[in-house]
Order: C-alpha cells, then structure tokens, then sequence
C-alpha cells in the first residue's frame, strides 16, 4: 500500500509540474534598439558584391518622363558587381528607362617572361643549367601542365618589369618570351534613356575608366 502511495503521489507531482509549465506565456524577446539616423543596416558581403535584381531596379526608381526626342546611350564597363550598383544608384533617378546587362570579359593579371618548351625534360634542365651557368637567378623548370618543359623566368603586374627581365635575359643570348596572362571574367554595361544633354559625368564622379557612348534608342 505504502509503495502505491508513492506512485500516485509521483503521478500527481508531476501532472502539476506539467501544468504550471503549460501555463507560463511564452516569452517575448526585448526589440532590438532603433538605428540612428544617418547609420546604415549591416549588410552581407555575398549581398553588398550582387548585381542588383530587377525588383531593386523598380523600387529604387523615381519615374521620370520619357523626353519627346530622348538620347540612350550606353555607360561602362563596370568591373564589379559593387561599382555597378552604386551607378544604378546614383542614374536611376535621374532618367526615364535603365537597365544593366553583363558580358563577358578577358582580365589582365599580369605578365610572364619565360624560354619557349623544350624538346624534352632533359634539354629543359640544359637550358636552366645554361641560364645559371651564366649568372641568371629566379627561374624553374615548368614540369607539368600547358606550359611544361618551359623555363619561367618570373611573374610580373607591371609591363616595365616584365620587359626588363626579357631584355636581361635576350642579352645572355635566349630567345626570351613574354605574353600577358588573362583570365576570363565579367563586366557590366548600363543602357539608359534620359534627356538628349544628359549630363551623366557629374553624377557619377568617382567612376574610373568608365566612358558612355551614343546608341539607337529602341
């Protein structure tokens, strides 16, 4: 009797702790605090480097009337998803119709001076103990790859340098190469139509090596 006592003083506890549970409100988080005036929200890098969606395109937009003659011209190149959305930004709400489009584009990295491939392996590694016979330093043997049994004589940002390093090296009597390496990417153009003296320069002040020209407008 003792023992089912307990058990049903233990079913009863534990019917009232579940109970004064059930009965509690569910908390409520504090709000977060309001951001100052002038303060921007945080915004995600993957969002910050996006080209902008259509659906920006129209929100951000402030109609303005089609010009009876507009001028439509074409402004870029862009080269990245960051300075794209500021000049959408700062044009759209200055013109009647905007719109970006992205194409293709080769990208300088830099430059490469090297010894064309050689026959084999072998006459590669004659060709290097040749160039350090004669005092040249900083250069390998390419085993592998697109370029393999080559000789690379350095990797260059700046044209000068690179020319340099092929001059030194055609002196000491090797038909030095060198050729820009590139590498495929994007870059964006804006097509717009505003008023035929559409000053387009002032708004858009810290665009670097972006220029605008005249098409037909459809």
């Amino acid at each position: 009797m003792i023992l089912r006592g307990l058990v049903v003083l233990l079913v009863c506890l534990n019917l009232g702790v579940g109970a004064w549970w059930l009965a509690q409100p569910v908390p409520v988080p504090d709000p977060l605090p309001p951001i100052d005036v002038g303060v921007g929200s945080l915004v995600l890098l993957g969002e910050a480097e996006a080209p902008p969606t259509a659906d920006e395109m129209e929100l951000g937009a402030v109609p303005v009337p089609m010009p009876a003659t507009p001028g439509c011209l074409t402004i870029g190149p862009f080269a990245t998803p960051a300075e794209l959305r500021a000049a959408m930004a700062a044009l759209t709400p200055s013109v009647a119709r905007i719109q970006f489009r992205e194409v293709a584009a080769t990208q300088l990295r830099g430059y490469r001076v090297y010894l064309p491939a050689a026959a084999s392996r072998e006459a590669a590694l004659a060709a290097a103990r040749q160039l350090a016979a004669r005092g040249v330093r900083d250069y390998y043997v390419v085993t592998a790859g697109d370029q393999e049994n080559t000789v690379s004589l350095g990797l260059f940002r700046d044209l000068a340098n690179a020319e340099k390093r092929r001059g030194e090296i055609s002196a000491q009597g090797f038909a030095a190469v060198l050729e820009p390496r590139t590498d495929a990417g994007a870059q964006w153009w804006i097509d717009l139509a505003a008023e035929p003296d559409f000053d387009w320069k002032s708004l858009l002040p810290a665009a670097k090596d972006v220029q605008a020209r005249p098409v037909a407008c459809e």
